[in-house]
């Protein structure tokens, strides 16, 4: 996700290169080395492809092996699916963007390209929240989560989840409702000829970075301080005497807690990778657009970069996980019956 600092077209020089030659509102255009552009283009062809790769084995995973179809794990692969729309959808675009520093996709495309953007930042926030909500009650009311996390409940919150991100994400690109109240501004001092840029007004920046990303983190570690804090007065519990819990309870307790601290780590991750490009998204227009656009690419593919990460965050803490992989990577997927395979 781009967030647009200024482009006053006053500030610039004479012989400064231009996306449009010919035309009189082009956006500036920086031109790197060649070899500074190979570099790039190889650096975030990589990423690109390690995000494609691993979130197309996690869907893999989770669709094929029947052991693994549980309201956890939809609510993974919903993760890895917007991991995977942001490596296959929006990566590409950005990296021709940043390298180029030009857009030369037309504007329609554009459009599209940045409603896609905000709507796979939006879905990536809203699932982890939807998982949160069920590490939520598989620590803290084991007795309850049959009941409250369905697989009927589950996918009817990962739709919810997918409508709103797509009603916002296309609302702010389509329905420019990012520049209310500053149109003029924005025509006449941001908008240009080769730029593509989600452009926010000071009270579009503090909303949607307080709905989409503040409040939400701040509710996900809220959430995951009070899952540890019973997770640990449980464990006491058991510990002492106090509980007592057949070994079977006591394996699917150890389960569910290690599922929750990895699943915490994935929003820790998220929150990590994403802080920055936030921060600067919701003081920079009170600051007179002064970041520049290199920094927002930057941060952006900071941002980005956390769909590569998830995948290897769950082949490092699941034992399962990387014995999933290593059976897709072999073919032994084709195998007869190699779906009712026992990973754990």
């Amino acid at each position: 996700m781009e967030h647009k600092s200024s482009l006053n077209q006053s500030v610039m020089q004479e012989n400064s290169p231009f996306c449009y030659e010919s035309v009189n509102n082009s956006c500036v255009k920086t031109v790197y080395a060649v070899e500074t552009q190979t570099f790039m283009y190889i650096l975030f062809s990589l990423i690109t492809f390690f995000t494609l790769l691993g979130n197309l084995l996690v869907i893999i995973t989770i669709i094929h092996f029947k052991q693994l179809h549980t309201p956890t794990n939809y609510l993974i692969l919903s993760l890895a699916v917007t991991d995977l729309l942001i490596g296959g959808l929006v990566m590409p675009p950005s990296m021709l963007r940043l390298v180029e520093t030009c857009w030369y996709l037309g504007k329609l495309f554009c459009k599209i390209h940045s409603s896609l953007d905000v709507t796979m930042c939006n879905a990536s926030i809203l699932n982890l929240f939807l998982i949160s909500i069920d590490r939520y009650y598989a620590v803290c009311h084991p007795l309850l989560y049959p009941i409250k996390m369905t697989t009927k409940i589950t996918l009817f919150m990962i739709f919810i989840c997918w409508a709103l991100s797509a009603f916002v994400g296309f609302g702010i690109a389509f329905l420019e409702l990012g520049i209310l109240g500053e149109e003029d501004f924005y025509y006449s001092t941001i908008a240009c000829e080769g730029g593509c840029i989600v452009y926010l007004s000071k009270a579009a920046s503090v909303v949607f970075t307080m709905i989409y990303f503040y409040i939400p983190a701040v509710v996900l570690i809220s959430i995951y301080l009070k899952i540890f804090h019973v997770a640990q007065r449980q464990a006491r519990s058991i510990q002492n005497g106090q509980v007592k819990t057949s070994q079977h309870q006591t394996s699917v307790r150890k389960t569910e807690i290690k599922a929750t601290k990895t699943l915490a780590i994935v929003i820790s991750v998220f929150i990590l990778f994403w802080a920055p490009f936030f921060i600067c998204s919701l003081f920079d227009p009170f600051l007179g657009l002064a970041f520049p656009r290199g920094l927002f690419d930057f941060l952006s593919w900071i941002g980005y970069s956390n769909s590569t990460c998830n995948p290897i965050v769950y082949a490092f803490f699941y034992s399962w996980f990387r014995k999933s992989f290593k059976i897709i990577l072999l073919g032994k997927i084709f195998q007869p019956n190699s779906s009712r395979l026992k990973l754990f």
